[in-house]
């Protein structure tokens, strides 16, 4: 199995191990420097799988698994910790990670946990936790989407918006609605932020098929059911 997976590790020296060794196994691995980068990616884009540094400078491990999990972000956490650091194996689990690794990091064991915890993920998701239309699939939880089996890189709006037409697929999703749903009452976005969104979120719906989304001019947007 292969996955998307976000290295977060201020060591540049471990950072590209971990990519010289997640990559020969097939991974597609990106990368940040610190905590806050790491939220910043992880608000942008879906990953299968994040790990982390325990110590990092701006955020540290504990801190972003918090805000994640805080977040309602369910995706599958592995923390790196030094060697004999119980405390942070304790914290970081009770945090809301959901393995651990010791460095210096074998590869194999590596790459064997985290085709554990996705693994574990997958099984633990039930029906309820997806909303389909057509070949579509949105795990509101995961903060992930696929279309045709294929797993989607969305950023955080385009999922939101793709998770709202995919819960009203076949019916009009107006403007307002968009607006009230993922912006709040007290936000109005500029006119064409809401154009700007759902075109790249066709763009990449596109590129595993045929356009499945209908604008309605002046109305609003539907999702083919």
């Amino acid at each position: 199995m292969t996955f998307h997976i976000l290295v977060a590790e201020d060591d540049r020296l471990l950072q590209g191990q971990l990519v010289r060794q997640l990559s020969d196994f097939g991974h597609e691995v990106e990368t940040a420097d610190d905590g806050g980068a790491a939220l910043e990616l992880l608000g942008r884009r879906a990953f299968d799988v994040v790990i982390l540094d325990w110590k990092m400078p701006v955020m540290d491990g504990i801190t972003v698994v918090r805000k994640l999990r805080d977040a309602g972000v369910t995706v599958p956490v592995l923390m790196l910790t030094a060697m004999g650091r119980v405390y942070d194996k304790v914290e970081g689990l009770e945090a809301g990670a959901d393995d651990y690794v010791v460095k210096p990091v074998d590869p194999l064991e590596l790459n064997a946990r985290i085709n554990a915890l996705v693994r574990a993920r997958r099984m633990s998701a039930s029906p309820a936790d997806t909303v389909s239309a057509g070949d579509i699939v949105v795990s509101p939880s995961r903060m992930q989407a696929w279309r045709g089996g294929d797993p989607l890189n969305l950023s955080q709006m385009e999922f939101r918006l793709l998770l709202e037409l995919a819960r009203n697929a076949g019916s009009v999703v107006t403007r307002p609605m968009l607006i009230e749903k993922i912006w709040g009452l007290s936000v109005v976005p500029a006119a064409n932020v809401i154009e700007a969104h759902i075109r790249n979120l066709r763009v990449k719906l596109m590129e595993r098929g045929d356009d499945p989304i209908s604008t309605r001019r002046g109305i609003g947007y539907t999702l083919r059911a």
